[in-house]
Protein backbone atom coordinates (compact mmCIF):
# COMPACT_ATOMS: atom_id res chain seq x y z
CA UNK A 1 0.00 0.00 0.00
CA UNK A 2 1.21 3.49 -0.86
CA UNK A 3 2.15 5.94 1.92
CA UNK A 4 -0.56 8.42 0.88
CA UNK A 5 -3.23 5.72 0.74
CA UNK A 6 -2.17 4.43 4.15
CA UNK A 7 -2.22 7.98 5.53
CA UNK A 8 -5.73 8.42 4.06
CA UNK A 9 -7.06 5.24 5.70
CA UNK A 10 -5.40 5.66 9.09
CA UNK A 11 -5.52 9.42 9.69
CA UNK A 12 -7.78 11.21 7.18
CA UNK A 13 -10.86 8.94 7.42
CA UNK A 14 -11.20 9.23 11.24
CA UNK A 15 -10.70 13.02 11.15
CA UNK A 16 -13.24 13.44 8.33
CA UNK A 17 -15.78 11.24 10.17
CA UNK A 18 -15.32 13.36 13.27
CA UNK A 19 -15.52 16.70 11.44
CA UNK A 20 -18.54 15.96 9.24
CA UNK A 21 -20.33 13.26 11.26
CA UNK A 22 -20.12 10.47 8.71
CA UNK A 23 -21.43 7.21 10.18
CA UNK A 24 -19.75 4.96 7.62
CA UNK A 25 -16.18 4.85 6.29
CA UNK A 26 -17.50 4.51 2.75
CA UNK A 27 -19.35 7.82 3.04
CA UNK A 28 -16.08 9.68 3.59
CA UNK A 29 -14.90 11.46 0.40
CA UNK A 30 -12.02 9.74 -1.39
CA UNK A 31 -9.90 10.16 -4.49
CA UNK A 32 -11.40 8.56 -7.60
CA UNK A 33 -8.98 9.41 -10.40
CA UNK A 34 -6.36 11.85 -11.61
CA UNK A 35 -6.47 13.07 -15.21
CA UNK A 36 -3.39 14.70 -16.76
CA UNK A 37 -4.18 16.56 -19.98
CA UNK A 38 -2.13 18.47 -22.58
CA UNK A 39 -3.62 20.44 -25.45
CA UNK A 40 -1.40 20.59 -28.53
CA UNK A 41 -2.95 23.59 -30.25
CA UNK A 42 0.30 25.21 -31.38
CA UNK A 43 1.77 21.92 -32.55
CA UNK A 44 -1.16 20.63 -34.61
CA UNK A 45 0.92 20.01 -37.69
CA UNK A 46 4.26 19.52 -35.92
CA UNK A 47 4.88 15.78 -35.48
CA UNK A 48 8.04 16.41 -33.44
CA UNK A 49 6.13 18.52 -30.88
CA UNK A 50 3.46 15.82 -30.61
CA UNK A 51 6.09 13.16 -29.95
CA UNK A 52 7.69 15.40 -27.28
CA UNK A 53 4.32 15.81 -25.55
CA UNK A 54 3.69 12.06 -25.80
CA UNK A 55 7.05 11.15 -24.24
CA UNK A 56 6.68 13.83 -21.57
CA UNK A 57 3.29 12.52 -20.44
CA UNK A 58 4.61 8.98 -20.48
CA UNK A 59 7.56 9.92 -18.27
CA UNK A 60 5.51 11.99 -15.84
CA UNK A 61 2.69 9.48 -15.33
CA UNK A 62 4.30 6.14 -16.11
CA UNK A 63 1.45 5.35 -18.45
CA UNK A 64 0.92 5.67 -22.21
CA UNK A 65 -1.26 8.70 -23.09
CA UNK A 66 -4.40 8.58 -25.19
CA UNK A 67 -4.43 10.85 -28.26
CA UNK A 68 -7.60 12.99 -28.32
CA UNK A 69 -8.80 13.75 -31.83
CA UNK A 70 -11.02 16.54 -33.13
CA UNK A 71 -14.67 15.50 -33.39
CA UNK A 72 -15.49 17.99 -36.11
CA UNK A 73 -13.73 20.40 -38.46
CA UNK A 74 -13.31 24.07 -37.46
CA UNK A 75 -12.04 26.13 -40.37
CA UNK A 76 -11.09 29.25 -38.39
CA UNK A 77 -8.70 27.17 -36.26
CA UNK A 78 -7.49 25.10 -39.25
CA UNK A 79 -8.62 21.91 -37.56
CA UNK A 80 -9.95 18.97 -39.53
CA UNK A 81 -12.01 16.12 -38.18
CA UNK A 82 -9.72 13.38 -36.86
CA UNK A 83 -6.66 15.59 -36.27
CA UNK A 84 -4.95 15.11 -32.88
CA UNK A 85 -5.75 18.10 -30.63
CA UNK A 86 -4.58 16.82 -27.26
CA UNK A 87 -3.32 13.95 -25.16
CA UNK A 88 -4.49 12.71 -21.79
CA UNK A 89 -3.75 10.08 -19.17
CA UNK A 90 -6.18 8.81 -16.53
CA UNK A 91 -4.61 7.41 -13.37
CA UNK A 92 -6.45 5.24 -10.88
CA UNK A 93 -5.49 3.04 -7.93
CA UNK A 94 -1.83 2.78 -6.94
CA UNK A 95 -0.55 5.04 -9.74
CA UNK A 96 -3.09 7.71 -8.75
CA UNK A 97 -1.83 7.74 -5.15
CA UNK A 98 1.82 7.70 -6.28
CA UNK A 99 1.23 10.64 -8.65
CA UNK A 100 -0.73 12.64 -6.05
CA UNK A 101 1.96 12.14 -3.42
CA UNK A 102 4.65 13.21 -5.90
CA UNK A 103 2.54 16.23 -6.91
CA UNK A 104 2.13 17.45 -3.33
CA UNK A 105 5.60 16.71 -1.97
CA UNK A 106 7.88 17.30 -4.96
CA UNK A 107 6.23 19.07 -7.89
CA UNK A 108 4.28 21.91 -6.24
CA UNK A 109 7.30 23.10 -4.18
CA UNK A 110 9.33 23.26 -7.43
CA UNK A 111 6.90 25.71 -9.06
CA UNK A 112 8.46 29.15 -9.37
CA UNK A 113 7.12 31.71 -6.83
CA UNK A 114 4.75 29.16 -5.29
CA UNK A 115 2.83 30.62 -2.35
CA UNK A 116 0.26 27.84 -1.91
CA UNK A 117 -2.86 26.80 -3.77
CA UNK A 118 -5.80 29.18 -3.92
CA UNK A 119 -9.21 27.79 -2.99
CA UNK A 120 -10.33 28.73 -6.51
CA UNK A 121 -8.78 25.47 -7.76
CA UNK A 122 -11.81 23.71 -6.25
CA UNK A 123 -14.59 23.49 -8.81
CA UNK A 124 -17.62 23.50 -6.49
CA UNK A 125 -18.23 19.76 -6.86
CA UNK A 126 -15.29 18.49 -4.82
CA UNK A 127 -12.63 18.31 -7.52
CA UNK A 128 -9.31 20.12 -7.90
CA UNK A 129 -8.09 21.48 -11.25
CA UNK A 130 -4.47 22.64 -11.51
CA UNK A 131 -2.73 24.16 -14.50
CA UNK A 132 1.03 24.20 -15.03
CA UNK A 133 2.56 26.64 -17.52
CA UNK A 134 5.76 24.61 -17.73
CA UNK A 135 6.10 20.84 -17.63
CA UNK A 136 9.69 21.04 -16.36
CA UNK A 137 8.55 21.31 -12.71
CA UNK A 138 8.04 17.55 -12.66
CA UNK A 139 11.09 15.65 -11.37
CA UNK A 140 11.14 13.14 -14.26
CA UNK A 141 11.88 15.92 -16.75
CA UNK A 142 15.52 16.97 -16.94
CA UNK A 143 15.76 20.64 -17.98
CA UNK A 144 18.87 20.06 -20.10
CA UNK A 145 16.96 17.58 -22.31
CA UNK A 146 13.95 19.84 -22.95
CA UNK A 147 13.41 20.78 -26.60
CA UNK A 148 10.20 22.77 -26.18
CA UNK A 149 8.22 23.79 -23.12
CA UNK A 150 4.49 23.14 -22.92
CA UNK A 151 1.84 23.38 -20.24
CA UNK A 152 -0.41 20.72 -18.80
CA UNK A 153 -3.50 20.38 -16.66
CA UNK A 154 -4.12 18.06 -13.73
CA UNK A 155 -7.67 17.27 -12.58
CA UNK A 156 -8.10 15.36 -9.31
CA UNK A 157 -11.58 13.87 -9.02
CA UNK A 158 -13.09 12.96 -5.65
CA UNK A 159 -16.41 11.71 -4.30
CA UNK A 160 -16.85 14.91 -2.25
CA UNK A 161 -20.02 16.77 -3.12
CA UNK A 162 -19.07 20.28 -2.04
CA UNK A 163 -16.04 22.52 -1.64
CA UNK A 164 -16.07 22.42 2.16
CA UNK A 165 -15.58 18.66 2.48
CA UNK A 166 -13.18 18.63 -0.49
CA UNK A 167 -11.04 21.39 1.03
CA UNK A 168 -10.86 19.47 4.33
CA UNK A 169 -9.95 16.25 2.47
CA UNK A 170 -7.19 17.87 0.42
CA UNK A 171 -5.83 19.76 3.43
CA UNK A 172 -5.62 16.53 5.43
CA UNK A 173 -3.91 14.83 2.46
CA UNK A 174 -1.22 17.52 2.60
CA UNK A 175 -2.16 19.92 -0.21
CA UNK A 176 -0.65 23.35 0.58
CA UNK A 177 -3.59 25.80 0.47
CA UNK A 178 -3.12 29.51 1.19
CA UNK A 179 -4.33 30.72 4.55
CA UNK A 180 -7.65 32.55 4.18
CA UNK A 181 -7.63 36.11 5.46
Amino acid sequence: MNRLEQHYREKVVPKMREAFGYTNDHAVPRLVKVVVNVGIGRGLKDEKFQSVVHSTLERITGQKPVVNKAKKSISSFKIRKGMPVGMSVTLRGKRMYDFTEKLVNVTLPRVRDFQGLDTKVLDGQGNVNLGFKEHIVFPEIRPDEVESIHGLEVAIVTTARDNESALKLFTLLGFPFKKSE
